[in-house]
C-alpha cells in the first residue's frame, strides 16, 4: 500500500510543543475525556483510543511506564497489559458486536512501530469484509463515526466491567 504524504498525521507524532514528551506520557498528564482519549487508567498500564484508526474501536492498551520493548517491563505491568486487553475485547465486543479481532505489538521502528520509545499493544475489531475499496485504492479510510462518538461507546463499558 502507498503512503500518502498527511501533515496533520506527521505534526501529531513530530510535535514538539512538549519538547520530547511523547504523546502517550503527554495524555498521562491531562485529565480524562474525548480530550486525551483515556478510556481507563489502571495501576500500571491505560487504555486510550487511536487518534489515526483502523477501523472504529481501535484502541490501544499502554503501559504507564515509558519503554521501548515489554521486555523491560515487570511481571505485574505484564499482567496488567494482558487483563485490560482482555477488557478492552470484551467492551468493543459489546459496544461494536464484533467478534474478530487483531491484537498486535509493535516493537522498533523496523517492526512498524509508530511510537519506538513507548510500547503498546493495538486492539482492532475486525468485520469479514471490512476492507473497500478506498482502502486499497486510495490508501484512504472511512470510518462511520467520529473519534468523539467511539469515545463515547466505549467509554460507557469501563464504567462498568463487561459481563
Amino acid at each position: 500500500m502507498k503512503h500518502v504524504w498527511a501533515p496533520w498525521r506527521m505534526a501529531y507524532i513530530e510535535d514538539d510543543s512538549n519538547s520530547g514528551v511523547c504523546i502517550f506520557c503527554r495524555a498521562l498528564s491531562q485529565s480524562d475525556g474525548p480530550g486525551n482519549l483515556i478510556l481507563h487508567r489502571g495501576a500500571r498500564a491505560f487504555v486510550i483510543l487511536n487518534r489515526y484508526p483502523y477501523t472504529s474501536g481501535h484502541v490501544m492498551v499502554v503501559p504507564t511506564a515509558h519503554v521501548p520493548s515489554i521486555e523491560r517491563l515487570d511481571d505485574d505491568t505484564l499482567v496488567e497489559l494482558m487483563q485490560l486487553s482482555n477488557l478492552a475485547l470484551a467492551n468493543i465486543r459489546l459496544a461494536y458486536q464484533t467478534g474478530d479481532f487483531n491484537l498486535g505489538i509493535n516493537i522498533g521502528q523496523a517492526a512498524g512501530a509508530g511510537i519506538v520509545d513507548h510500547v503498546h499493544i493495538h486492539i482492532v475489531p475486525r468485520w469479514n469484509g471490512d476492507t473497500n475499496f478506498m482502502s486499497t485504492t486510495s490508501d484512504t479510510r472511512v470510518l462511520p463515526e467520529s473519534l468523539e462518538e467511539t469515545y463515547a461507546r466505549l467509554s460507557q463499558g469501563w464504567s462498568q466491567p463487561p459481563g
